[in-house]
């Protein structure tokens, strides 16, 4: 359950009237049309009816949130039928909640008695009963939450309290009916994981808690939106957690056993789903059998560990992995067992594990070895160095694999096991042996490239010089140049008269848009192969050289991300560029389109971010010369018939040798909200003011709205402005364009936005490289916070300076003198 979702819960409650209190005294009442609400308003007690369900009950809900979620109920398991409820204390102190014939269908009940008692609603949610004159929460006399329902609030403890109790979250059986599910989310205190059961069975854990984090749940890291905190001793062992924002955000369980975390949008008036656990199959507890490892994106999921082998093949290779896995050499104890590493791996589960917080790791391996029972150990806290112990006796089930974030697990191994495993190396070795070979071949490569290319520098210096002698002569300097270059192109020249035919002598019916350099055709070669033309035009004074360019930029580059030039017309006065075609034009069409928008869901948006991320590292740092674009914008972003990005139009790029990454210039070129201010204002270039308008085109992706141009009824700032305030306040996920909400998953949409605004950082070197932003976008790990962006508080000035642009094209392209 990764993409977001909209929860709609009907809900109906027949208000009448509105107590002003957020508190029942010994004396006092609620009855059905009455309520009580949290003295900050943020929640409201009262009766209701969920769903399509007649039936009244006692609850507690978000207070001015329309569709009335509700956190809380008393009487789950006994309806009222009619609106006869009440809500009072009897004479212990205890709240009861009765009905019109004095049955008592609810209480309290507890065993401690208040001697003035009040029940308060406070601003967290939780209903509490208290002495009258003492508010100390450790003198609660009892409270909702540790009594919940299937909502796990802010604030709250769910496990072992030091009072002895149990606190466990529990389903709805469904929308219309709260009574208890088959389904409850608890702490597992021996273990200290989290776990899910179903009707008591066990269906999914969370691997032990390492001192960092749940050993399988390697996303649940610190967050801008929540601070979580797992408390164990010898007396509790809970989860808490608080909220970082003022967004009404909370975790409900659902009825097929999931808990999600949902948070209120105020602009889309609807919860969202801001992620979910258990997330895939692979969360199922067991899945793969003993010593069986389950790894998402492996096709069948199911694998044996290394050295493992299936203990029943035909099963197996049926799909049936209940059986497991078994060692292919049995231990023998006697004979000097040891231990392999495992890296990555969600901790395993098995029916005896023991721990001790105070042993060392050697300790630790040593205790285990010293016990032919004991299958497998590794530390109990990862922090620093690792320590303490944790040791598994029996099977080892439940493992499940992961790219990192993972933790690291020694398990026991036959002696000839451990020698073949030494001398082939570990898979951390072998990993460390494969880069520094491909770091050594890039760079054999590199040198190899680098005398090739001074080579034919030297060589074409040489042919300028004599062309220059052939042009004096001749007195035809425009056609010098052309034929000069011709002569050093590495492409196709393709004939004139045949591209006339394959656009139908360039007929307005194949006319795909029109740039600043010219207009670009569809065309079609006889042999079916369709084409994009791009004829510079007659009138563009600057067209020569940016064709030029465009030509010594592209034409030796080759990766998926980049749009593939095929050849070239140099012909009469036609300067001429073909393109392949791609059928679904530029992003920029759906992404600011209402309609074509729709088409986009999150998933494409995300591959579209991550496709444009890795061309532009291709730019920056791969390809044969450091090129950067200087023109990157959602209009220059093409996409093919599976909506994969790919970067278009170098005209403007600039192409550099060795380590120069970036220069000055008076001629500014490029698009309005996209350049970066040292390149708009001073001139000055580098990889990073493509990063600065990757950041654009991030933000832009995402909410579905302009740079430039962008209006807010708040504020005067630009997206980005707009963009860094929402931030700020915690409230990132209003920027999720609407049309695209139902799709999102949010800590997708929370990163790329946080990527961007790393990207749009005002100062260069705090920007990051498209390394750092490839990783950054494709891994979970904790991102650096950013800096105010540049040109958010400055449209007034950019506005004036406006004024004395020159342009080519006042939609796309415009051209200024530096200071």
């Amino acid at each position: 359950m990764n993409n977001i979702t909209i929860l709609c819960f009907c809900f109906t409650s027949f208000f009448v009237t509105s107590l002003a209190a957020d508190t029942i005294s010994a004396n006092h009442t609620i009855g059905d049309g009455e309520t009580i609400v949290s003295s900050g308003e943020r929640f409201e007690l009262g009766f209701f009816s969920p769903g399509n369900s007649t039936g009244r009950y006692l609850g507690i809900w978000y207070n001015k949130i329309s569709k009335g979620k509700v956190v809380w109920v008393a009487n789950r398991a006994i309806p009222i039928t009619d609106k006869s409820g009440v809500l009072k204390f009897d004479e212990r102190g205890a709240l009861i909640l009765v009905i019109q014939n004095g049955s008592v269908i609810w209480s309290s009940n507890t065993s401690r008695h208040a001697q003035n008692p009040v029940a308060q609603l406070l601003d967290s949610g939780n209903l509490v009963v208290r002495n009258e004159n003492d508010r100390r929460t450790e003198n609660f006399v009892w409270q909702s939450f540790e009594h919940p329902g299937n909502t796990f609030l802010p604030g709250m403890k769910v496990g072992r309290l030091a009072s002895g109790l149990d606190v466990i979250i529990s389903s709805w059986k469904s929308n219309d009916d709260p009574s208890q599910g088959p389904y409850t989310f608890e702490i597992d205190g021996k273990g200290l994981e989290l776990v899910v059961r179903q009707n008591s069975v066990l269906k999914s854990r969370s691997g032990p808690w390492n001192g960092v984090g749940f050993s399988g749940l390697p996303l649940l890291k610190p967050d801008p939106l929540l601070s979580y905190a797992f408390v164990f001793n010898d007396k509790v062992a809970y989860l808490t957690y608080d909220i970082n924002s003022s967004i009404a955000l909370t975790l409900v369980f659902d009825q097929g056993g999931v808990l999600e975390r949902l948070a209120w949008i105020d602009r889309l008036n609807n919860w969202i789903v801001y992620s979910s656990a258990p997330g895939d199959n692979c969360d199922n507890y067991a899945l793969c059998g003993a010593y069986g490892r389950c790894t998402i994106g492996n096709s069948p999921a199911c694998g044996c560990l290394n050295r493992f082998v299936p203990k029943n093949q035909s099963e197996w290779v049926r799909a049936d992995w209940s059986s497991g896995c078994v060692r292919r050499t049995p231990l023998n104890c006697q004979n000097g067992d040891g231990f392999i590493k495992y890296y990555n791996i969600k901790l395993p589960d098995s029916k005896i594990r023991a721990m001790n917080k105070s042993m060392t790791t050697e300790e630790c391996r040593v205790k285990c070895l010293n016990n032919c029972s004991c299958m497998a150990y590794t530390n109990s806290d990862i922090r620093g160095n690792g320590s303490g112990c944790i040791l598994w006796f029996g099977d080892l089930v439940d493992i499940r694999q992961y790219t990192e974030d993972g933790q690291d697990l020694y398990i026991r191994m036959a002696s000839p096991e451990i020698v073949a495993h030494t001398l082939e190396g570990s898979p951390k070795k072998k990993k460390v042996g494969i880069i520094v070979s491909v770091v050594l071949s890039a760079f054999l490569l590199l040198g190899l490239g680098l005398c090739l290319f001074l080579q034919k520098k030297k060589k074409h210096s040489r042919h300028n010089t004599l062309g220059r002698t052939k042009n004096k002569e001749n007195n035809t300097k425009e056609q010098w140049s052309m034929t000069s270059q011709d002569e050093s192109l590495d492409l196709p020249h393709f004939d004139l008269t045949a591209i006339a035919n394959a656009t139908s002598n360039f007929s307005f019916n194949n006319l795909l848009g029109q740039g600043g350099f010219g207009p670009v055709y569809k065309g079609a070669f006889k042999g079916g192969q369709d084409i994009a033309v791009k004829r510079l035009s007659k009138e563009s004074r600057q067209g020569l050289d940016q064709f030029m360019n465009e030509v010594k930029c592209i034409a030796k580059l080759q990766h998926r991300n980049l749009v593939k030039l095929l050849g070239y017309c140099i012909e009469h006065e036609e300067k001429i560029l073909i393109y392949e075609y791609l059928p679904n034009k530029s992003l920029d069409i759906y992404i600011f389109d209402q309609i074509r928008s729709k088409l986009l869901d999150w998933p494409k948006r995300f591959h579209i971010i991550n496709g444009v991320s890795r061309g532009l590292l291709y730019l920056h740092h791969d390809s044969r010369l450091r090129i950067i674009h200087r023109d990157l914008k959602l209009s220059n972003i093409l996409l093919d018939n599976d909506m994969n990005p790919k970067i278009s139009d170098f005209g403007m790029a600039r192409s550099f040798g060795g380590n120069e990454t970036e220069a000055n210039t008076r001629r500014v070129v490029g698009t309005y909200g996209y350049m970066s201010p040292e390149y708009a204002i001073d001139g000055f270039f580098s990889i990073k003011s493509d990063v600065f308008s990757f950041g654009v085109l991030v933000l832009e992706t995402v909410s579905g709205k302009r740079n430039w141009g962008f209006t807010h009824p708040e504020h005067e700032l630009n997206l980005l402005g707009h963009v860094w305030k929402l931030y700020k306040e915690g409230r990132s996920l209003e920027l999720i364009d609407e049309l695209n909400v139902e799709s999102c998953y949010v800590p997708e949409v929370l990163r790329s936005i946080h990527v961007g605004l790393l990207c749009v950082q005002h100062s260069p070197e705090h920007r990051p490289s498209m390394s750092t932003v490839v990783l950054m976008l494709e891994g979970n790990g904790l991102l650096p916070q950013p800096n105010e962006p540049g040109f958010f508080t400055e449209r007034k000035v950019i506005e004036e300076n406006k004024k004395d642009l020159s342009s080519t094209n006042e939609v796309t392209i415009t051209v200024l003198d530096g200071r």
